[in-house]
């Protein structure tokens, strides 16, 4: 099963940024949608961000104005960009490849995950 790799990662203080990568082989998720996922220790999978084929975007409201969720032209990688982050967003952050067309927020439309990255945000 392929599986779509995430970096960028790390340590940042608060109100600070990064820019999470998910990269994706050459067409292997055409044309389903892919999202972001977080989960923080002791808590459940949330959703964070997602995009269709189209382009088409949906966010959490914990990160609207805040992150921006975008691909490449060759839709091979597609980013999370952080801005303004809180110590709230620590968690471990999860690129997922949906099984159908359009953007949702239900992890469980998301059958094929990436093994995350860690996003620690300090006060």
């Amino acid at each position: 099963q392929v599986q779509p790799v995430e970096s960028g990662g790390g340590l940042v203080q608060a109100g600070g940024s990064l820019r999470l990568s998910c990269v994706a082989p050459r067409g292997a998720f055409n044309p389903f949608a892919m999202g972001w996922f977080r989960q923080a220790p002791g808590k459940e999978r949330e959703f964070v961000s997602a995009m269709d084929w189209s382009g088409t975007t949906t966010y959490a409201d914990s990160v609207k104005g805040r992150f921006t969720i975008s691909r490449d032209k060759a839709k091979i990688t597609v980013f999370l960009q952080m801005n303004g982050l809180k110590p709230e967003d620590t968690a471990t952050y999860y690129c997922a490849v949906s099984g159908l067309r359009i953007a949702t927020s239900n992890p469980y439309d998301y059958p094929i995950w990436g093994q995350g990255t860690a996003v620690t945000v300090s006060s």
